[in-house]
Formats: C-alpha cells, sequence, structure tokens
C-alpha cells in the first residue's frame, strides 16, 4: 500500500468517527462541532484525490461558512442544545431515508468511475470545468443558496434581539 491509500483510510476512518458522533451526539453543539471534523476529513480525501478546487471550496463554504452559520443561529436564538432537542422517536422513518440515500450515493460513485477490468479510475475533469459550470449553468442556484444563507443569518438575528421598544 501506499502513503496515499494509508493517508486514505486514516482519514475515512477519522470522519467515520466523527460522522458517528455527529447523529449520537446528546448536545446540537457538540453534534456540530463534529460535523466540522466530519466536513474536514471529506476536504482531506479530496485534496489526496487531486482536487485541490473542490477540497478547498468543501473546507470554506462547509466547514467555514455553513458550519458556523448553524452555530451563529443555535446561538442567537437561543434553541435547545441539550438532549431534549435531539430526542426523536422517528428512528424508523430516518433509517429508511438514510438506506435510500446511500443506495443513491452507491448509483453515483459507480457512475463517477470507469471500470477497465484491472482497476478504478476516475473520470477527469478541472477546476476550470468546475468553475465554467458553477458561473454559466448554475449561476442561479449559486445565487439563490447565497440569498437563502443571508436570509437564515437575518431570521437568526430578529430572533434574538429583545423587542424593549414596546
Amino acid at each position: 500500500m501506499t502513503g496515499h491509500e494509508y493517508a486514505f483510510i486514516l482519514l475515512a476512518l477519522i470522519g467515520t468517527v466523527a460522522a458517528l458522533r455527529v447523529v449520537t451526539a446528546r448536545n446540537v453543539v457538540h453534534a456540530a462541532l463534529y460535523l466540522v471534523v466530519t466536513l474536514a476529513s471529506v476536504g482531506g480525501a479530496y485534496l489526496l484525490l487531486a482536487a485541490e478546487f473542490v477540497a478547498w471550496v468543501q473546507i470554506l463554504i462547509y466547514v467555514g461558512a455553513i458550519v458556523i452559520l448553524f452555530l451563529f443561529g443555535l446561538m442567537l436564538t437561543k434553541a435547545p442544545i441539550g438532549r431534549e432537542a435531539l430526542d426523536n422517536q422517528r428512528r424508523g422513518a430516518a433509517i429508511v431515508v438514510a438506506l435510500a440515500i446511500l443506495a443513491g450515493l452507491i448509483f453515483l460513485i459507480q457512475d463517477a468511475f470507469s471500470w477497465d477490468g484491472s482497476k478504478i479510475e476516475p473520470r477527469t475533469g478541472g477546476a476550470a470545468a468546475v468553475g465554467e459550470s458553477i458561473f454559466s449553468r448554475y449561476v442561479l442556484p449559486f445565487e439563490a443558496v447565497s440569498f437563502l444563507l443571508l436570509g437564515a443569518l437575518i431570521g437568526a438575528i430578529v430572533l434574538s434581539r429583545r423587542d424593549d421598544l414596546t
């Protein structure tokens, strides 16, 4: 085995343990912090696959923006963050949804790699193709997500402020 394979195994183990801790944590803030570790390990896996652009987008957008926005939203709205916030009795539906997502991911992973009989090779692409795709075909969804995040931040601020004026 090569060094890349050992590094991938290490990142996969760290990401798997952190992902399990996300769904088993008793505190929402702790779950968000484990989510940071999970998303960072995904970014590390992208780095090992020589997809630097995707790796840094993963780190900057998901770890740096989404999780921080989630934490700010939790802390500003004074939402319950203990065990009572996470106790959900719909585990059966959650298992069905998780299995459906797993099936979709398996389908996507099989479609993303080509098999020539001896080894699996990823299909080629580059940062230029990703950038051209985002800023040509997907510019509207890209901007819609930015407005959604801005709305969530403004909503958290509005919910957290006191109405002492009345």
